[in-house]
């Protein structure tokens, strides 16, 4: 057992584990001497495993261990053999001379105080364990990723229940097969967050496939509206598109407790549109709906659906009014059908896609140009095409910023519109205050609006305010459980602050949610980069290259990283075919910077970073706190490059959560 404390002060990535011995004030009071003497008993057993496993004995709380761990598989390994040796123990005893614990365990940060620990991880793991039933464990979501397929053991989901004095919501996993007695229920997912789940269409025409995804957007955004409701984002509930899974299993995927799913039929000018209202744990109907309308009168029937939706919801579970009838973004059905497909075009990411939807969206606007939400799904669209570098900052964002400004002059209250101008405001112009109020503003008019906590987490990761951050990518995952670009985005909060191997956890999981998806290659690669873990780093960099069709981003990461495994000639031919291409289209000056990173070539570094300076690069955002050019961060000219992005003074991402 380690018991050599830790540097007073000292911030650190631990695993907490609390234990707690069920029945000991009851046993105490009829039986001090047998309480005392199983008690000796208890800590004996848990000190010979603990010592096992490299465990450091924090302190004891009457009949309760805090114990530290500086692994998650360590914690859980010794959590089970405590239970296994207790079982032992108490075999063949009589129920009231056997010892029975608790165990909880959380892999978070941790403060040293001379002896002592505190912070989020030992709050959190003190919660944790009396979730667990006697002679059983639970452990948090982030413990349950870090051990999946390293342990023998199965863990089932217990939800996320409401933990006192814990804000965020985390999952909960109890380990399957131990505990006695009755064992712990598993909390129904909450019934004020509602799966509204892709319509089918079931006419004869493919091309209504479009209406029918429009229904689902149209209904998510309005019902989106109620305060009280949380609604998960489109982006994860399309994914159920054409499966054929059970109500119940896709409510525990995305922990929903009400489902709506619909469907719509049109014939000639003949339109029918079903709904049910389902509690996602039972799998009863809990309120349903048809309605038979003229093709005109679609956005009358939307709105009304919408109302009628939201109505029923607030009168099952917040017995509050319905809302009023929400305001129609359109009264052209040719505008909202381009809108729909601009929108399913921007998601996909890739350069031809994007340049699609620009006209998809300008078709739009040209069949209703007053028509808010499409101009703000072309403002969208060209804020990523100079986010990955297929357009210049100085060309793609000055158009965004005209198209989110007719779409905030039309729309004053668009969520959507502020988290638009949030993001430029953040991204080119680096008026960091006035970003922030933008994207404050958009979760007010929308708590639901998932890409509005996923860009305040970027805002605030570039500050070095990385525990607001994590909190905010953690909502924004919460309402988009399957997005994959804000499960990228928590591993990018855990990267920036030095948690590396919660990066690596993360980054994980977002692969097996689609091992396609490149961008998660592309970032995966730097956690690895900075343990110095080359094969692993090399592997995901080389695997985005081939995804992403040797883009510009992917090959720079890979000669950064061929260049600071040591791999010299193979990072100069990245470079020179870079400099090669640069001639025939735009090369970001950011990513040359980068490669001569890995050799650390400080002149380089500077000029080129310079460089991106000038071309207003978004990249440049996060270079305070980034930590590959922390070996540079005190150079004279990198301060002076910081100074001129009035970013705080160059270090204060150093100060971070380390891992």
């Amino acid at each position: 057992m380690t018991t050599n404390p830790q540097p007073p002060g000292e911030r650190r990535l631990a695993a907490i584990m609390f234990t707690d011995m069920v029945g000991f004030s009851a046993l105490s009071q009829r039986n001090e001497q047998a309480a005392l003497g199983l008690l000796e008993d208890q800590r004996r057993i848990i000190r010979s495993v603990i010592a096992r496993h490299n465990g450091r004995e924090i302190k004891t709380m009457g009949d309760g261990f805090l114990v530290e761990f500086s692994a998650a598989l360590e914690a859980v390994a010794s959590a089970v053999e405590i239970q296994k040796g207790l079982a032992e123990f108490n075999a063949g005893r009589p129920e009231d001379q056997g010892v029975s614990l608790r165990i909880g365990i959380h892999l978070g940060d941790v403060i040293h105080l001379d002896s002592d620990v505190a912070g989020d991880a030992v709050n959190v793991a003190s919660r944790l364990e009396p979730l667990a039933p006697p002679g059983g464990l639970c452990i948090s979501g982030l413990v349950h990723a870090s051990i999946a397929n390293k342990i023998k053991y199965t863990f089932e989901s217990l939800g996320t229940p409401q933990l006192k004095n814990v804000a965020t919501p985390i999952e909960v996993f109890r380990l399957v097969g131990f505990g006695s007695g009755a064992a712990a229920a598993k909390p129904a997912a909450s019934a004020d967050r509602i799966a509204i789940l892709p319509f089918i269409n079931i006419g004869q025409d493919p091309e209504e496939e479009f209406f029918a995804d429009g229904m689902t957007e149209e209904l998510i955004a309005a019902v989106s509206q109620v305060r009280g409701l949380r609604v998960i984002a489109r982006t994860s509930v399309m994914r159920y598109k054409g499966a054929s899974k059970p109500i119940a299993e896709i409510g525990r995927e995305l922990n929903a407790g009400t489902a709506l799913e619909g469907s719509v039929r049109r014939a000639g000018d003949k339109l029918r549109i079903s709904v049910q209202l389902i509690d996602a744990v039972s799998e009863e109907p809990r309120w349903a709906q048809t309605y038979d309308r003229e093709m005109r009168d679609v956005f009358a029937v939307q709105s009304d659906i919408a109302r009628r939706v939201a109505g029923a919801l607030q009168e099952h579970v917040l017995a509050e009014p319905p809302p009023a009838r929400a305001p129609k973004a359109t009264s052209s059905t040719q505008a909202y059908i381009h809108y729909l497909r601009g929108r399913q075009l921007l998601n996909r990411r890739t350069e031809a896609d994007l340049r699609r939807a620009i006209t998809f969206f300008g078709d739009a606007l040209q069949a209703d140009p007053k028509y808010a939400k499409a101009h703000t799904g072309l403002a969208d669209t060209y804020a990523v095409l100079a986010l990955l570098e297929f357009m210049p900052p100085r060309q793609a964002f000055p158009l965004a910023r005209e198209a989110v400004t007719q779409a905030l002059a039309l729309d004053p209250d668009l969520a959507d519109a502020h988290t638009s101008l949030g993001l430029i405001k953040f991204q080119y112009d680096w008026e960091w205050a006035e970003s922030e109020v933008e994207l404050l503003r958009a979760i007010q008019l929308n708590p639901s609006y998932a890409p509005a906590h996923h860009f305040y987490a970027d805002l605030l990761k570039a500050m070095g305010r990385f525990e607001e951050a994590i909190a905010q990518i953690e909502e924004a995952q919460s309402l988009d459980p399957l997005s994959l670009a804000i499960n990228t985005g928590v591993g990018h909060v855990y990267y920036l602050s030095r948690q590396y191997d919660r990066a690596i956890e993360h980054y994980q999981r977002a692969v097996d949610l689609d091992p396609g998806f490149m961008a998660t290659h592309l970032w995966f690669g730097r956690p690895y980069l900075e343990k110095r873990m080359f094969d692993e780093a090399l592997q995901e960099l080389e695997t985005a290259v081939k995804l992403s069709g040797e883009s510009t981003v992917a090959l720079a990461m890979l000669g950064h990283g061929l260049a600071a495994a040591g791999r010299n000639d193979e990072a100069t031919r990245i470079l020179q075919k870079l400099r090669e291409r640069a001639r025939l289209q735009y090369v970001p000056s950011y990513w040359i910077a980068v490669i001569y990173n890995g050799w650390r070539d400080r002149d380089q570094v500077i000029t080129w970073m310079r460089r991106a300076f000038e071309e207003r690069s978004s990249w440049l955002v996060w270079s305070n706190v980034e930590p590959r050019f922390k070996w540079i961060r005190s150079d004279p000219d990198f301060v002076a490059l910081m100074r001129d992005m009035h970013l705080a003074a160059p270090g204060a991402g150093d100060a971070a959560v380390k891992s």
